[in-house]
């Protein structure tokens, strides 16, 4: 199934998942793969709601305790973006040492786990779902996750850029220190797949009998810190195609750069500027006549590409909310943007670099009270973050 035809890149297909989240089933079965998940994490990465909006929707229809799972799972999301904002490009380093040395660890992933020949089915299952969907269920992420650093010994570092290059809803927050988390450099203990799990929460077909990872977690936790890593299984099967990254969106999207006539057609007027991570329509309070301009910033994609079907998603969302678009260099738009009496976006540490010289930043919206002090568990963010509060109302 196409990506669209699975999540369809619109605000109102958003509010339809809001309005489908039973909490209680949510609670219940969210750690099956098959389970009542909300599917809204690709419409909260790309901005088109925010966390309020979410919990706002649901609380409508019933109220809920702060301690509710799905209260929790939406402060895992602003949890991340606090230690973002602490550690900054931090985060694609280890925040603490692991299991191993960095040094002990593979810099590259290897290409029976990209090519889904590994011979685990539940490691084969998750790239294949991972490459036809666009998305992975999170338990699907940590299984995935462990294998690759605790069994195969590959830096966590090598697996996240993969997997966030290929998530419909990779962030750079989420996903980087997911991974941290998994592979002990942002936790206190590494986490550990094991068959077992994988049989109580994963369909028939995922089952791992008799491979690697079906050993018991004492076995794994020794493998996991010893410099040898575990011999690969069977790699003879028929390989599965990773698809394609590009660092530019498809030609046939019709994006282009500003032009020389676009620094005067843009003098004197108020500017808001949309990017990929801020979907929404702009504010009321635009002054008549602002323009809005779709944004891609080719600094940030040549490092962090997507796959096409990635373009095409966002593309379409965006195109909703800003039909003018381009794909520029930083310093191309500096110069396009000089001579507008005012320019503004919403700010998202995946651009504020490139966006704070040249736009007035709004803050995206929270969800929990500000933490200032640096957090370095979730549990100490939860703790201070609901601190005096009993009902999830609280919170909006």
């Amino acid at each position: 199934m196409a990506w669209a035809d699975a999540l369809p890149p619109t605000r109102n297909a958003a509010l339809a998942r809001i309005a489908r989240v039973r909490p209680a089933a949510y609670a219940r079965t969210r750690n099956h793969l098959d389970g009542a998940v909300t599917g809204l994490s690709p419409y909260l990465t790309h901005g088109l709601v925010t966390l309020p909006e979410v919990l706002a929707g649901v609380l409508q229809r019933e109220s809920l305790p702060v301690q509710h799972k799905l209260v929790f799972e939406l402060g895992w999301r602003e949890y991340f973006r606090h230690v973002w904002a602490h550690a900054g490009d931090g985060i694609l380093h280890s925040l603490h040492p692991g299991p191993l040395p960095d040094a002990a660890y593979d810099p590259l992933l290897p290409s029976d786990i990209r090519q889904a020949r590994t011979g685990v089915p539940v490691i084969d299952e998750a790239v294949r779902t991972l490459y036809a969907t666009g998305t992975l269920h999170n338990h699907a992420r940590m299984w995935l996750a462990s294998y690759v650093v605790h069994l195969r010994h590959v830096h966590w570092r090598a697996g996240a850029d993969w997997l966030a290059a290929h998530l419909r809803d990779g962030d750079l927050g989420s996903n980087h220190l997911s991974w941290q988390w998994v592979a002990g450099t942002g936790s206190s203990k590494p986490y550990l797949v094991n068959a077992d799990n994988v049989a109580r929460y994963a369909p028939a077909h995922w089952h791992s009998p008799g491979t690697v990872v079906d050993q018991s977690y004492a076995a794994l936790d020794r493998i996991a810190r010893d410099a040898r890593a575990a011999t690969p299984g069977a790699v003879d099967g028929v390989a599965t195609p990773e698809p394609p990254l590009l660092a530019a969106p498809p030609a046939d999207l019709g994006l282009h750069a500003p032009v020389a006539a676009t620094a005067d057609r843009l003098r004197g007027r108020e500017v808001w500027l949309v990017h990929p991570w801020a979907l929404r329509a702009p504010p009321a309070d635009l002054a008549d006549g602002a323009v809005v301009i779709g944004l891609y910033l080719r600094e940030h994609h040549q490092v962090w590409p997507w796959p096409e079907a990635r373009w095409r998603w966002v593309d379409a969302a965006m195109a909703a909310v800003a039909p003018e678009r381009w794909t520029v260099d930083a310093a191309r738009l500096a110069g396009a943007l000089a001579c507008a009496a005012r320019v503004r976006s919403v700010d998202d540490p995946h651009v504020t670099r490139w966006l704070r010289p040249v736009a007035q930043l709004d803050s995206a919206p929270t969800l929990f009270p500000p933490v200032e002090r640096h957090c370095a568990s979730f549990s100490q963010w939860w703790t201070r973050a609901t601190r005096g509060l009993e009902r999830a109302e609280a919170l909006l």
